[in-house]
């Protein structure tokens, strides 16, 4: 029987058949094998870029050659640094290797004045928790630096204090740690989890607008930690104030303390984000080559990081960093980057808002909760893609013309009911927040 080592050399070697062995180096070269288990590979990759790479344009071929290999359809799974730690020690806190490593502190955060409040307050939270600006909501675009402000927080607070409970969630992840809990009879467990923490940092959490049992949830364990003084910082993509669908009670206070919001950087910042992260990549930028990148990407760090990256695996190819390669690794940045909304990507935040599963909105059911939420679908596919009635109703096993009165039932209720209008809004928001 071969070894997972020797299936992922025999992948390697069909992929030299389609790719060329300068690819096969530059984008595989810190990959490896972690188990086979049923009809998955899980593979390692420790390099965010290299591993979005493969992801967006390799995995295709990876699954192909497992085909070949076994005759039958598999998935791949593609781990990144945390991943790997957390199936290894299942019991360690996903913020501890983020925690533990040097690549978001406050150090590394570029400061202008685009974030400037933003990054003053959130030194003034680390410095001492529960005291000052709490909460600190920090709001803005995606890719600005929101992320990496609470990475920074806990890192100063853990390293003063390394018994300290922190916890960091998404909001997406509390909503099912939530829903879990109540299916499971674990509400207790799920108590202890969150207002026992000494810092709680949730990503994105406009999330839970419109979520009425899990906002009111969130409402007393933000009580219990705020009346403890415990710290709490939330970051979201916009400000309170702008969230429809949220509980009045968690919209006063979250504006408690401080909000603070992350815009585009301006000129000197990108330049100062760029030739910062090369030097961290022991890569040396000339002003003029930091300069080109930073006028070509205005509104983004991730790309800017992205693109240094790129740039720095060019260089260790032998490749010249002039600017022919300066643009070839913009390019390369920005089409990795795009976001095209899709049906799956709206049928799967419709089923999360609504909390059904795939195959429930896509079959028969026609139970009031499933009709509503497939018929929101149908009217977003519609709308946010150029699918035609016909394609639309098929993703559905459903015709031409059940699609279109789908699609005008949603139409007519949006002009009526405001609250079902900001409803079907705030799934929109959803699907452009998942970029």
């Amino acid at each position: 029987m071969q070894s997972v080592s020797d299936i992922w050399a025999m992948i390697l070697d069909r992929l030299r058949e389609e790719l060329s062995e300068t690819t096969i180096k530059t984008w595989f070269d810190e990959t490896t094998v972690v188990a086979l288990e049923g009809d998955e590979l899980i593979l390692h990759c420790p390099n965010a870029f290299k591993r979005t790479n493969i992801q967006d344009r390799f995995l295709p071929n990876i699954k192909a050659s497992l085909k070949d290999i076994f005759s039958s359809d598999m998935t791949v799974q593609l781990l990144d640094d945390e991943a790997l730690s957390q199936r290894q020690n299942p019991q360690t806190q996903k913020t501890s290797s983020i925690m533990d490593s040097g690549e978001f502190t406050f150090e590394t955060f570029v400061v202008g004045p685009s974030n400037q409040l933003a990054s003053s307050a959130a030194r003034a939270v680390a410095d001492a928790p529960g005291q000052h600006y709490n909460p600190l909501f920090i709001y803005g675009s995606s890719g600005l630096g929101k992320t990496h402000l609470l990475y920074a927080i806990a890192h100063v607070i853990r390293k003063k204090n390394p018994s300290a409970k922190i916890l960091y969630i998404k909001g997406d992840e509390f909503i099912n740690d939530f829903v879990d809990s109540v299916r499971t009879g674990k509400a207790g467990e799920f108590r202890v989890k969150y207002r026992e923490a000494d810092l709680m940092l949730v990503d994105d959490i406009q999330f839970v607008a419109g979520k009425v049992e899990t906002q009111n949830e969130f409402f007393h364990t933000f009580n219990t930690l705020y009346e403890s003084k415990k710290q709490i910082v939330l970051t979201s993509d916009r400000p309170p104030q702008e969230m429809a669908l949220l509980d009045d009670r968690l919209r006063t206070r979250f504006e408690w303390g401080l909000m603070a919001d992350v815009q585009q950087p301006v000129l000197e910042t990108r330049v100062a984000i760029v030739k910062n992260k090369a030097a961290n990549l022991g890569l040396i930028l000339s002003n003029e080559v930091a300069n080109y990148i930073a006028n070509k990407i205005t509104s983004n760090v991730r790309q800017l990081e992205g693109t240094v990256h790129k740039i720095k695996a060019f260089h260790d190819l032998g490749i010249e960093i002039d600017q022919s390669t300066v643009d070839r690794a913009i390019q390369d940045m920005i089409r990795s980057n795009e976001f095209i909304i899709t049906p799956d990507n709206i049928i799967k935040e419709v089923c999360r808002y609504f909390r059904v599963e795939e195959d429930q909105i896509r079959g028969p059911s026609r139970s009031r909760e499933i009709l509503n939420a497939r018929q929101i679908a149908m009217y977003l596919i519609r709308s946010m893609t150029s699918l035609s009635l016909d394609e639309t109703g098929k993703l559905f096993k459903r015709d031409h013309t059940t699609a279109l009165n789908g699609i005008t039932k949603i139409e007519n209720r949006m002009k009526n009911d405001n609250n079902f209008a900001e409803t079907v809004k705030a799934i929109i928001t959803n699907i452009n927040a998942s970029k």
